[in-house]
């Protein structure tokens, strides 16, 4: 069993900054890549940012230059550093995981949310 535990989530004013973290525990022989995904209210959930191990990110171009996605192996946690906020980044927050099960299974699992409200 895997849970991803996402926290810092909330309303901020416009041009302000939020950081979001997700710790992953359980039981897991490893974590390969984690990232952040969004829905907002009546949209699809799409991506915002990854990092493999390695530390290779990839954000959307909604994110560029205003998001920051780092992890900590160590502590299997995924942050995110948004500064710059807009209106448009108003939503539903998931942290998300690839990661090898102890029987050497792949795996994908997701948080449950944290929301940002960000008011035009």
């Amino acid at each position: 069993q895997v849970q991803l535990v996402e926290s810092g989530g909330g309303l901020v004013q416009p041009g302000g900054s939020l950081r979001l973290s997700c710790a992953a525990s359980g039981s897991f022989f490893r974590i390969n890549a984690m990232g952040w995904y969004r829905q907002a209210p009546g949209k699809e959930r799409e991506l915002v940012a990854t990092i493999t191990s390695g530390g290779s990110t990839n954000y959307a171009d909604s994110g560029k230059g205003r998001f920051t996605i780092s992890r900590d192996n160590a502590k299997n946690t995924v942050d995110l550093q948004m500064n710059s906020l807009k209106p448009e980044d108003t939503a539903v927050y998931y942290c998300n995981a690839d990661l090898v099960t102890r029987t050497y299974y792949a795996l994908t699992s997701w948080g449950k949310g944290t929301l940002v409200t960000v008011p035009s």
